[in-house]
């Protein structure tokens, strides 16, 4: 009867994350052959690395994917397609469907598993089978797990920080070298965010066996060596090594989390008002939801009143605190936001160097989330005892579920897309079916990361089994990127092409192509909105004709429209963008594009009219180099009394390497401005 009853139990946390994953997520991602939720942003990043890496023959070491990306050195690691699932599902690539994600299959298995673990963390505050699962409940219905299953698929896998703190927090443990060897390589192999938070862990406990149980240090030290060479090995097959001295990137402290990040709605509440923030992305997304608020305000007068002690329970844990209160503090960054305000203090360049390797350092916070989450279940459950414990849970749950709604409403909304097994494209021309039989390679010239259109052009490569540099990830070999952009320089001014290649242009491409161009058998063409140089087109006897071919005379200067260029204030009015005081706020009515500019000296010119009279200052431009962080130009923007102004800067670019440029237009919130055009010239 007992081992029947204990089955019951086990099974309702399963129950429970089922059930969670068909109310907020849905059916349709269960859906192998549907990829119509996966057709933007990071997710399509997600589902292109794993189309590529499957397509493409074993690599050494397995994780490479050298089709997409070709020279840029990737691995289906840095395109975060689950490397873990992408070499299970490789080796029967020929057995399943040409379109194929099992990144549903990963999100349901997501949402079980932080049930299943978040039952077991609550195993160690009671037995009562309800208040396990209602405590479970509060794990599944986390706003930053939900929050990443939209967005960052892998990251999803909170269910990995959540095993690492049961480990951490179990006394005793069989084999626990060997299940931490296991969690360890398993989070390596989803994501190396979370192969970060486990390790972290890991290390605490070790730490806490080693001063707190006097374990022998030799252990300690062979545990080390043993899981460094593991998770060495396990790193080296996913591919991590792949970029070099790319794994250390920019923005620690830009993706910090804000110091009152759980208490922030950031539109996930019906009930509570998202608080002011400096911070303008999610990375440090870390809301508690109104349940958890209720659990907090609740363990208040237990806490005052004594009717616990938790101090003591605390104290065996003290390395464990330590290592949270780390992170958390690394989570903050040097840049600490307090709502939309903050301060900073300095850090040496070798400790920003290393920090910046894990950048969206708000992510790091989600152990001690999990931690905080935990200790005010404990406190509920001991300071009230089980029957009370049992109202105040579901009462906060259901708040916490039903709330919580106004952001995984949304989510829900978007992810149960009408079923597809392809996306939409641009790509309508005759010219791109003949493209594809007569090419095996796509370039974008010149290389770079999340460059314009990759989405397209990645998608239409992998269609037509072609290789591709148009791609998105989340590191980049600066090595592979340099000597890529040479390269791509010498074949611009040179015109020799590679035959088997078709070649997508930006406009400094154009630029140097068009003088360059073997007109005889090559074609430079602008084919639905894209600039391309197709070699042998013209020499091609079943390839289309009748393309709007590109001439030197018909390339006087490159010209932005305000509605064409990216900005954080205004809105577009006809084919300008327009910002209009008292009613938006001050920010840059334009930035971008990120053009890649050779050496060279150049104008750039901005058409804009605003209300205020002449001699008023209204706001500020540069000329940005984007890639050395410097304004090789800069100056105040006045007004024109209603009046169209031209004003000019001008910029050289010197022997350096190849970096995205904006032109940037900053208003002050003051008086009307509207940007008609950016228009750039080279001489």
């Amino acid at each position: 009867m007992r081992n029947g009853l204990f089955s019951r139990q086990a099974l309702a946390p399963l129950l429970l994350g089922m059930v969670s994953f068909f109310l907020v997520i849905g059916p349709n991602v269960l859906d192998p052959g549907n990829i119509a939720w996966l057709d933007s942003g990071d997710r399509a990043q997600h589902f292109l690395g794993w189309h590529f890496f499957r397509s493409s023959d074993w690599a050494f070491p397995p994780g490479l994917s050298p089709e997409f990306g070709i020279e840029l050195s990737n691995s289906v690691v840095y395109s975060d397609s689950n490397p873990l699932l992408a070499l299970l599902f490789k080796p029967f690539s020929n057995f399943l469907p040409e379109v194929f994600q099992y990144f549903g299959l990963w999100l349901l298995a997501c949402f079980i598993l932080q049930a299943w673990f978040g039952w077991r963390l609550l195993g160690f505050i009671s037995n009562n089978g309800i208040v396990r699962l209602l405590g479970a409940g509060f794990f599944v219905f986390s706003p930053p797990m939900i929050f990443r299953a939209s967005v960052h698929l892998s990251l999803a896998g909170h269910f990995l920080v959540l095993a690492a703190l049961y480990l951490a927090l179990k006394p005793k443990v069989d084999r626990r070298g060997l299940l931490w060897a296991v969690l360890l390589s398993v989070s390596a192999l989803v994501h190396a965010y979370l192969l970060a938070m486990v390790a972290f862990i890991w290390l605490a406990d070790l730490v806490g066996r080693l001063v707190i149980e006097r374990r022998p240090v030799l252990e300690a030290v062979l545990e080390v060596i043993v899981m460094a060479v593991v998770l060495g090995l396990v790193c080296w097959s996913a591919g991590y090594f792949s970029v070099g001295q790319g794994v250390v990137s920019g923005g620690y402290g830009y993706f910090r989390m804000n110091l009152l990040s759980i208490l922030d709605a950031n539109g996930w509440s019906f009930a509570l008002k998202s608080i002011p923030r400096a911070e303008s992305n999610s990375e440090g997304f870390n809301f508690l939801g109104l349940g958890g608020v209720v659990l907090a305000l609740w363990s208040i007068p237990v806490l005052v009143s004594g009717r616990i002690n938790i101090w003591p329970v605390l104290r065996r844990r003290v390395v464990l605190l330590l290592m949270l209160l780390g992170l958390t503090l690394f989570s903050l960054s040097n840049d600490v936001g307090i709502s939309n305000t903050g301060f900073q203090y300095p850090l040496p360049e070798l400790v920003l160097r290393a920090a910046n390797i894990f950048r969206a350092s708000g992510r790091m916070f989600w152990p001690v989330f999990y931690m905080l989450v935990f200790v005010l279940l404990f406190v509920v459950i001991r300071g009230y005892g089980t029957r009370p414990a049992i109202v105040v849970l579901a009462g906060a749950l259901v708040l916490q579920v039903v709330d919580t709604r106004a952001g995984w409403g949304d989510i829900r909304t978007n992810l149960m897309a009408e079923p597809a097994a392809e996306w939409s494209t641009s790509l309508d021309d005759p010219f791109w079916t003949d493209a594809a039989r007569q090419y095996k390679k796509i370039r974008w010239l010149l290389p770079a990361n999340q460059s314009p259109n990759w989405q397209v052009l990645a998608a239409f490569a992998a269609k037509h089994h072609m290789a591709t540099d148009a791609v998105y990830l989340a590191r980049i070999s600066p090595s592979a990127l340099k000597d890529a952009q040479s390269r791509a320089l010498d074949t611009l001014r040179s015109g020799h092409y590679e035959a088997d290649t078709l070649y997508i242009l930006d406009e400094t491409s154009l630029h140097l192509a068009v003088h360059s161009l073997n007109a005889e058998s090559d074609l430079l063409a602008r084919v639905d909105g894209l600039f391309v140089v197709a070699p042998g087109w013209k020499r091609c006897e079943f390839c289309a004709r009748g393309q709007d071919e590109i001439r030197p005379a018909d390339l006087q200067s490159i010209v932005y429209l305000g509605k064409d260029l990216p900005s954080t204030t205004g809105a577009v009015n006809g084919s300008s963008r327009l910002a209009r005081a008292g009613l938006n706020q001050p920010g840059f009515i334009t930035y971008g594009p990120y053009i890649h500019l050779p050496k060279g000296a150049y104008e750039v010119s901005i058409k804009y009219t605003s209300s205020a009279p002449d001699a008023f200052r209204i706001g500020r431009y540069d000329v940005y180099d984007a890639g050395r962080q410097h304004q090789d130009a800069e100056g105040v923007l006045y007004g024109t009394g209603g009046e169209e102004k031209l004003l000019t800067a001008y910029f050289e670019i010197g022997d350096q390497p190849l970096s995205p440029y904006e032109f940037r237009v900053f208003w002050e919130g003051i008086s009307n401005l509207e940007v008609h055009e950016v228009r750039l010239r080279g001489f």
